[in-house]
């Protein structure tokens, strides 16, 4: 697709449209269909509340509960109605040019263009191994997902970091994270508060970002590749609450960054971003309990996602691996015209052709267990034959 002739409505398409009510849904996804029942508990016990305004009590301690989660501290947290409106925000930064590293999630971009911000698209050819070359040098904003959607690759923390220059700001989206199972994270990725200034009037990064410090996040929760520990001044961790705990309509998020970034972000918004509802599912969802809990979730997906990788694979679809996210990226000859009849049997999947550098033979599923796939390989036995 030329950058000149970019349709918006391709940029917009999530797959929550491709699910009617009463499908199998593999084309969105969140897993589950209702949060756990200790999570929604907390949130019912709020109720009573609703009838003040959230107190800035309510504010910090949210903030805290995400600062204590990633090693980092209250004023470097910016709390989110979902990780959707952190995108929104982007413009706000005013980049001279922003390079967006596709295949991706593409509100960012449709952000950034609606806002008339110059956008340039790095496309990763398979297997989307990103390479820190193709961005242009005088990109000042970059912004990529880790895992991918919908790839479901993962990038290693250190890869992202070689992105880093002078003069220039990295976002990364990491609303898959809690997904992906986690391992302790390399030494040696910087905590930078000091160096030189850039564009966006806070602090750049020295020459040789990675050269010191460290990363704390990754090691408190156990997330690989994850930078939601890192403290920069150049670097912006987008996160999500949506996916893992089922809370897709309470839209819950945040961001990790510096102070003076965050203030950027954040400038202009209203009173009460956040009802009370939102905030304690952050702060619920923060514990360290919580956060185990994600890492059993992680755990379960992965089986899942071998199981499923193996039955797609035998029916002869092209699997991409390695896959770390919950999610799946397929490719199928009229792969189109298997999504509608797929859908004919009540099956949803979501067409990925919407996401620049791929085709409409693309496809992607969610990671679910066994029960539901059996369905899932019904009807794809009655679709492609």
């Amino acid at each position: 697709m030329l950058e000149d002739s970019v349709d918006p409505a391709m940029l917009r398409h999530h797959g929550d449209v491709e699910a009617r009510p009463g499908m199998l849904d593999f084309a969105v996804n969140v897993q589950g269909v209702a949060p756990p029942d200790w999570l929604r508990d907390r949130l019912a016990a709020r109720l009573a509340d609703l009838g003040r305004y959230p107190s800035a009590d309510d504010e910090h301690a949210a903030r805290a509960a995400v600062a204590a989660r990633h090693g980092r501290s209250p004023d470097e947290v910016l709390l989110l109605a979902g990780a959707a409106e952190g995108f929104a925000m982007l413009p706000r930064l005013a980049p001279r040019l922003a390079a967006v590293i596709h295949p991706s999630f593409t509100e960012p971009e449709l952000a950034l263009r609606e806002a008339d911000i110059p956008v340039t698209r790095v496309i990763l050819q398979r297997p989307y191994t990103l390479d820190p070359t193709l961005v242009p040098e005088h990109a000042d904003l970059v912004v990529l997902g880790n895992p991918t959607n919908p790839t479901s690759v993962l990038h290693s923390a250190q890869t992202i970091q070689a992105l880093r220059r002078p003069g220039r700001t990295i976002v990364v989206d990491e609303a898959f994270t809690d997904a992906v199972v986690g391992r302790r994270a390399p030494s040696g990725i910087a905590d930078e508060r000091t160096s030189r200034s850039s564009p966006f009037g806070v602090a750049g990064v020295d020459d040789d970002p990675a050269s010191d410090g460290h990363l704390l996040g990754d090691v408190v929760s156990g997330e690989a590749e994850s930078l939601a520990g890192l403290s920069a001044p150049d670097v912006i961790v987008l996160r999500s609450l949506t996916k893992t705990w089922a809370l897709a309509g309470l839209r819950c998020g945040y961001a990790l960054g510096a102070p003076e970034v965050l203030a950027r972000l954040a400038h202009g918004r209203p009173h009460w971003p956040l009802g009370t509802l939102q905030l304690e599912a952050i702060i619920a969802t923060a514990e360290p309990a919580a956060v185990a809990e994600s890492q059993r979730y992680a755990a379960r997906i992965a089986v899942d996602r071998t199981a499923m990788i193996d039955r797609l694979t035998a029916l002869g679809l092209d699997v991409h691996t390695p896959a770390t996210g919950p999610f799946l990226l397929l490719r199928a000859r009229d792969g189109a015209l298997l999504r509608k009849r797929l859908a004919d049997r009540g099956v949803a999947v979501r067409r990925a052709d919407t996401f620049p550098g791929l085709g409409p033979d693309h496809l992607r599923v969610a990671v679910r267990g066994a029960a539901e796939v059996d369905g899932l390989i019904d009807a794809l036995n009655a679709a492609l034959w």
